[in-house]
């Protein structure tokens, strides 16, 4: 019996003391990492987070006011019937460029024909009746009034032949100014009536976008003031314009002032209708800046993680910061940074404040290095 309680002794003990040599370990790890030992990123450590780098130096920002518009041709009209009739013959082609007069569309035009051919045969006889009476009346044979009325009457029968020539003008529907024409779904036999759409033209030479402008821009805006625009069926794309016009009125309910820009359209990329995004340049200027990927945001406000050089290593500390345009990728900072600071640039995520960091190679300006977010 004392034999068996003498070795569940040693046993205890032995357990004991394995325990406290664990502990022991344990403490004195963490004592050399706090030390600047290789376990926490001191000078000789490896263990910090790996980070790239990047300055905040000025850059040129733009202030811009951004809207949304429609794009518009520079000038754009429905090709429509004035009357009822049916068609008999289609010029043109769908989606084909015309010049100015180009004809387009013939309608049926048999009583205009029949009434010019009517004024043209009247015409024929007033002309013999003038030349004859004309020429009796230099003979002395008839009266002078009668060769009068017969000159009057070849005159009116002109009108009338003009008359005609203009009404069977009229059935031929020709392009109002040059452009491109639209699709079409009408053909030789179609009956049409006033108002129905035969085809579209649009001048698309030059695109014309009209946008709503808050009231209290119109001191800094003026006529000729340059801006851009993007369309989503041109990704990463922008078109330089400017504003052509400003409306004379400011709509009461919405305190604005509709705009109208204009945009250069080569190649005819730019088609009505679609959405534009517009930004009217105010002004440039210069301000410190670090790239998008260095700011984060948390709430109203943001913040980035400054990387501080000290005796015990590099550490990223959390600054407020207060942000203003953003632009070409890079976010101005107002307020939070000095000119040349070193900030983290990307792993914000798994940073915290005042944990020390391993940075990626040498940091560039304006820019970023990159490096390998890894612990």
């Amino acid at each position: 019996m004392f034999k068996r309680h003498f070795f569940i002794l040693v046993a205890a003990c032995l357990v004991g003391l394995m325990v406290l040599a664990a502990v022991l370990k344990v403490t004195l790890a963490d004592d050399k990492g706090g030390a600047g030992g290789p376990g926490r990123g001191g000078p000789g450590g490896g263990r910090g987070q790996a980070v790239a780098e990047a300055i905040a130096t000025p850059r040129e920002f733009a202030d811009q006011i951004r809207v949304l518009g429609v794009a518009r041709s520079k000038r754009s009209v429905n090709i429509t019937s004035s009357t009822t009739e049916l068609i008999t013959r289609v010029m043109f082609a769908d989606g084909q460029r015309v010049a100015a007069g180009a004809p387009l569309v013939e309608l049926q035009a048999r009583e205009e024909d029949a009434d010019l051919i009517q004024a043209r045969a009247q015409l024929l006889q007033a002309q013999r009746e003038h030349d004859r009476y004309r020429i009796l009346a230099e003979r002395g044979v008839a009266p002078r009034v009668t060769a009068e009325q017969a000159e009057t009457a070849l005159e009116s029968a002109r009108a009338a032949v003009a008359a005609s020539e203009a009404r069977r003008g009229d059935r031929i529907l020709r392009a109002p100014f040059a452009g491109v024409l639209g699709l079409t779904t009408v053909t030789p036999g179609t009956l049409i009536s006033p108002g129905s759409v035969i085809t579209t033209l649009d001048d698309t030479s030059a695109i014309r976008v009209d946008f709503p402008l808050p009231e209290r821009y119109l001191g800094a805006l003026q006529i000729g003031t340059p801006l851009s625009a993007t369309a989503d069926a041109y990704a990463g794309e922008t078109f330089d314009g400017r504003i052509a016009l400003l409306d004379t009125r400011v709509n009461e309910q919405t305190r604005a002032v509709i705009a109208r820009a204009e945009f250069a359209n080569p190649g005819n990329r730019i088609r009505p209708g679609m959405m534009m995004r517009v930004a009217v340049h105010q002004g440039r200027r210069q301000s410190l800046s670090v790239p998008e990927a260095a700011v984060q945001y948390e709430g109203q406000g943001a913040f980035v993680y400054r990387i501080a050089r000290g005796e015990n290593g590099t550490t990223a500390q959390r600054v407020e910061v207060q942000t203003g345009a953003v632009e070409g990728g890079f976010v101005e900072i107002l307020s939070g940074l000095d000119n040349n600071d070193h900030v983290v640039a990307s792993g914000l995520n798994r940073i915290q404040p005042g944990a020390p960091v391993t940075v990626g190679g040498g940091a560039q300006k304006g820019g970023a290095r990159a490096a390998q977010a890894a612990r």
